[in-house]
């Protein structure tokens, strides 16, 4: 069959909360059921649904699953599958009933408040939107349309099935219905909320046109604006049948005495005067920071002083510390108090170089090397390879060594540094020295000068060996 020629969205019928609102401070909302007025609305809404039906028409229903949606389903099926007063054509085995979840009602918060609290909440709906408010603990029916989308999407893709009915009947609520005409025909914030609500039990009739295969609303929707025109046109054909000028003169003065300005409500802030500031007041050291750094921004120096931090916190007055031993507690390492360290520019410019935190360094080269035999550096000729067996991936050791050739190429590195220095001191090239270079491995060439000082060779040894034994001087 594919897509239904109908599309029937039905209001429930009248419940015991449209009767007594107080209900449903007791009475969960999915939980209302329908008094004997909305039963019999549910009847009569069946004998006008079999009157509208063709024979052959196929059906499928769809309903909320709230306790007075589904009495009125009910209701409706009863009538439409009796045999009484004629033998019906529709048989209740050959109709499909679904809960529909996403149908139901509007989510009003759990039980509701009083009716005082009520009636503020419909009057601050309507100052607001009905659209976009949103009940505490509840939804707006913003948040009804999304689902409603979610639904729409389903039954479209359902029309695509063969077999799908000819009619489609929605037993939905009142906002459900017209939110669901906004998602289909795409109406505008602003229609929607000047829509008014759908009585009970009537039918919102789509049918599908032959050769566009649209669907057509049939009904006139009722909108406030149509009701504030057909008030005003009322009162003034009242105002045109009084000939009396005099009592039309009358009339007036008394409206006029009567009439007084209505202040505009207000919902948001503190509507009976604010008092949330009598328990808590502003620290007046913090708020004299905080205006200090405005006035500075706004004069523009806040970065003109280069000894202090544009923050709070680095205004605090740094806390004396008796010096001790650093540990765990110690907090002298608190950058916030130190003082801020004077830089001298003119020797900066003599020799930079970079540091981790991008200050100049005076760090010559003689201190440099110095700092380069007291620091125990890596081991050249040990590397974790491949296989981690201790060589460089892709090399192999020219030379098997033993502890003994370990400690005499140190020693000729310390020999080969103290001559560099010596160099350097005496102003010469230190690159006219003859030095053994070593590979990766710490290999040196055989060809290559082992040291040419042979008196201080094993002193030079001796040392090495000392710094080996060492912690400091340790290369394993």
């Amino acid at each position: 069959m594919g897509r239904p020629r109908l599309i029937i969205l039905i209001r429930h019928a009248q419940s015991e909360g449209n009767k007594n609102r107080e209900i449903h401070q007791s009475i969960p909302d999915h939980r209302v059921k329908l008094t004997q007025e909305g039963w019999q609305q549910a009847r009569d809404a069946g004998r006008r649904l079999r009157a509208m039906l063709r024979p052959e028409d196929t059906l499928q229903f769809y309903t909320s699953p709230y306790r007075r949606t589904r009495e009125t389903t009910e209701g409706i099926l009863e009538t439409l599958t009796s045999d009484d007063p004629d033998p019906s054509p529709f048989k209740r085995r050959n109709m499909k009933v679904y809960e529909e979840p996403r149908l139901r009602e509007q989510d009003f918060g759990n039980f509701q408040p009083c009716s005082a609290e009520m009636e503020r909440m419909w009057q601050e709906r309507a100052d607001y939107g009905h659209f976009f408010y949103r009940i505490p603990n509840g939804e707006s029916a913003a948040d009804a349309y999304d689902r409603v989308s979610g639904f729409n999407e389903s039954l479209w893709r359902q029309f695509g099935e063969d077999d799908f009915p000819s009619v489609c009947v929605l037993v939905t609520h009142g906002l459900m219905s017209r939110v669901f005409l906004m998602k289909w025909y795409h109406f505008s914030v602003e229609y929607f909320e000047d829509l008014r609500n759908v009585n009970h039990c009537e039918f919102l009739i789509m049918k599908k046109q032959q050769d566009s295969g649209r669907y057509d609303l049939e009904n006139k929707l009722r909108t406030w604006s149509e009701l504030r025109r057909e008030r005003e046109a009322l009162k003034a054909k009242e105002d045109k049948e009084l000939t009396d000028t005099g009592k039309k003169k009358e009339l007036s003065k008394i409206e006029r005495q009567n009439s007084t300005p209505i202040a505009p409500r207000r919902w948001g802030g503190c509507p009976h005067g604010c008092d949330h500031g009598k328990d808590f007041k502003i620290r007046r050291d913090l708020a004299e920071l905080r205006q200090h750094d405005e006035d500075n921004a706004t004069n523009g120096v806040a970065h003109a002083v280069p000894e202090t931090n544009g923050t709070i916190a680095s205004r605090r007055t740094p806390a004396k510390r008796v010096q001790g031993p650093n540990n765990s507690d110690d907090d002298s390492d608190d950058p916030r108090g130190r003082v801020a360290p004077h830089i001298d520019v003119t020797k900066a410019q003599e020799e930079v170089v970079s540091s981790p935190d991008g200050t100049p360094s005076y760090i010559t080269i003689e201190d440099r090397l110095r700092n380069a035999l007291k620091t125990p550096q890596k081991s050249t000729f040990l590397h974790t390879g491949r296989d981690f067996g201790g060589t460089l991936s892709g090399h192999a050791s020219e030379e098997e060594f033993s502890e003994n050739d370990a400690r005499e190429r140190l020693a000729a590195k310390v020999a080969r540094v103290r001559n560099g220095e010596r160099s350097l001191l005496n102003g010469r090239d230190p690159s006219a020295t003859r030095h053994a270079h070593a590979n990766k491995l710490g290999d040196a060439p055989n060809n290559s000068d082992q040291g040419s000082d042979g008196g201080d060779e094993a002193e030079d040894i001796d040392k090495a060996e000392r710094e080996d034994k060492s912690i400091r001087g340790s290369v394993y």
